[in-house]
């Protein structure tokens, strides 16, 4: 009786049905794939950077190296100045620009919003390549840089000039996002107190978007600390942390300054991303389920004020890319400005870029299909099924660490983990199929926020219901979870394919001749002396990236109408 009681009492344990069996097995690929594909470089850079060239162990022997070489430890200080100068500019300005957008009434603001995105659409050097026709050496406009006390375009003041433009769209929409969250009712409260715009500015509107603010800075400095591009085509002698470490492993062979250096870079991308991270957790709900959505008022001059100001804005990024256009299709800048298509015709078969341009669309295609299907099958599993805590751990902090790696680090990583001859996967080096992995590392964080945001808006309902019925995880995530997400799976599909067309640094280590992308030809055409071609190769990425986002939002119409129309009211 009493053996029969102890039974009784006993837990029953649950079988692990097959279908979750198979759940846990693909977060476990997808898992491994990470580990390989970032974890391991990452490590082997750590490596790197305390190993002799015979590989014997010297700890911190090329840190004292490095800082005892003034010419590299400078560009630490370089880097970290110009950086924290972009921020202190962009940030201001892109707020004015989101402040102007939701509160004033002035008109066209579609229209000017989109023309801010612009570039997001061409490689960062674009910006370089356009100032250097606007204030070269042959510049239009050198004689106002003149007048303005600066000798020449060329080092720290053109990095800077260019990564505003570069960057003003990524602070823009942090900061479009922090102000849109606004209760009405505390700018009721305060005009009912008598309190003055002035005050409701510093009162009400900071405080409510300073998380915002602070995240748009350190993105900011972070992307420009971090990028390649426009310190190659402009900075001239101005040495920074990013042309350092090409130097030291394409110019001298120097891998374990390299790696130093690497990790330096490392640094601040960490340090920012876990300020972030902190100030996330201590951001309160600016929505309550009581709040009244902000409705700007019109104001004649103020509308007007900010209607000149976002205009004045507008100009800039439309001249930016006008420079570019029309010195692409100049025949020989300044003399001859006759319109030709000599550059296009030289950078596509002379220069065989067109054979680039070809190896761009296949890794944008591939990173756009394999990275969405992988980031969105892995926020899926980690969200939706249960079980197999030993790699869901993992798989999270995985998923989050490419934000705090730049595209550099990560590129060094791949030369000294996957050229090692021991390395079986040492095959993939210099191949399309590398370049593509390495982009969807590499921009996986993103998409994979995006994923998890779209799928914690799907109540646990659905599995719950499913598993119910004895129906399998991979059938409601086929007839129930892929329909509904299917806008953000467009979103995170769009975010993939124009990154991949215009990224540089993450790929500027692991190509081949054969394996050449576009974006790389025209670093390589700019640093031979071939500006107007680098232009215009740089023009028709910014084309390509264009149309790509044009067929991606015709995708997402049709996807609304096919897979969205129970959201439509049937009345």
């Amino acid at each position: 009786m009493e053996a029969s009681l102890s039974l009784a009492a006993a837990p029953v344990r649950q079988k692990t049905h097959w279908t979750e069996r198979i759940a846990h097995v693909v977060l476990a690929g997808i898992a491994l794939v990470l580990l390989c594909f970032l974890a391991m470089p990452l490590a082997a850079i750590l490596v790197k950077s305390v190993q002799g060239k015979d590989g014997e162990l010297v700890w911190f022997a090329h840190f004292i190296d490095y800082a005892r070489t003034p010419s590299l430890f400078s560009s630490l200080w370089n880097s970290i100045w110009v950086s924290g100068l972009v921020t202190l500019i962009t940030v201001p300005l892109a707020f004015i620009f989101a402040y102007a957008l939701h509160r004033s009434c002035m008109p066209f603001k579609k229209l000017l919003r989109g023309i801010t995105l612009i570039p997001l659409l061409a490689p960062s050097l674009l910006s370089a390549i356009s100032l250097i026709y606007w204030f070269g050496n042959q510049g239009v406009l050198k004689s106002l840089l003149q007048a303005l006390g600066f000798d020449q375009i060329y080092g720290a003041v053109g990095i800077v000039f260019a990564e505003c433009f570069a960057t003003f769209p990524h602070a823009l929409m942090i900061l479009v996002t922090a102000l849109t969250l606004a209760d009405a009712r505390l700018y009721e409260a305060a005009d009912a107190l008598g309190t003055s715009k002035l005050r409701k500015f510093f009162t009400v509107t900071l405080p409510g978007a300073k998380y915002g603010i602070i995240s748009a800075a350190l993105v900011t400095f972070t992307l420009v600390i971090t990028d390649f591009g426009i310190p190659k085509v402009i900075g001239g002698s101005f040495n920074v942390l990013a042309t350092d470490v090409f130097k030291l492993v394409i110019g001298q062979q120097d891998f374990a300054k390299g790696a130093v250096v690497a990790i330096l870079l490392l640094c601040p991308a960490v340090l920012t991303f876990a300020v972030d991270h902190f100030v996330s957790r201590k951001q309160t709900a600016m929505l309550t389920a009581r709040a009244v959505p902000f409705r700007p008022r019109p104001s004649r001059g103020f509308d007007a004020l900010m209607t000149g100001y976002c205009v004045f804005i507008a100009i800039m990024m439309l001249a930016m890319l006008g420079m570019a256009i029309f010195a692409s299709f100049a025949t020989f800048w300044p003399y001859n400005l006759t319109p030709s298509l000599k550059h296009y015709i030289y950078g596509l078969i002379d220069n065989e870029v067109a054979e680039g341009f070809v190896n761009s669309l296949k890794m944008a295609f591939g990173t756009a299909t394999f990275g969405t299907a992988m980031v969105f099958l892995g926020a899926y599993l980690l969200a939706k099924t249960k079980g197999a805590s030993w790699v869901r751990t993992p798989v999270r902090l995985l998923a989050m660490l490419p934000m705090a790696v730049p595209g550099l680090v990560l590129g060094l990583g791949y030369i000294f983990f996957f050229n090692a001859p021991e390395n079986p996967l040492n095959g993939l080096y210099h191949t399309i199929t590398l370049l593509t992995l390495c982009t969807i590392v590499h921009f996986y964080t993103t998409g994979h926020l995006t994923a998890s945001t779209a799928l914690k808006s799907l109540d646990d309902e659905f599995e719950a219901v499913g598993a119910s019925l004895k129906v399998p995880w991979y059938k409601t995530f086929f007839r129930v979870t892929l329909p509904i997400c299917s806008p953000a799976l467009v979103d995170i599909a769009r975010y993939f394919f124009v990154n991949a067309m215009t990224t540089i640094s993450a790929v500027v280590f692991l190509y081949s001749p054969e394996t050449k992308v576009a974006s790389i030809a025209i670093l390589n055409m700019d640093e031979a002396g071939e500006i107007s071609p680098a232009a215009a190769m740089a023009v028709l990425i910014a084309a390509t990236c264009a149309v790509g986002t044009l067929l991606f939002s015709a995708l997402g119409w049709w996807v609304d109408r096919r897979a969205q129309a129970w959201r439509t009211s049937s009345r």
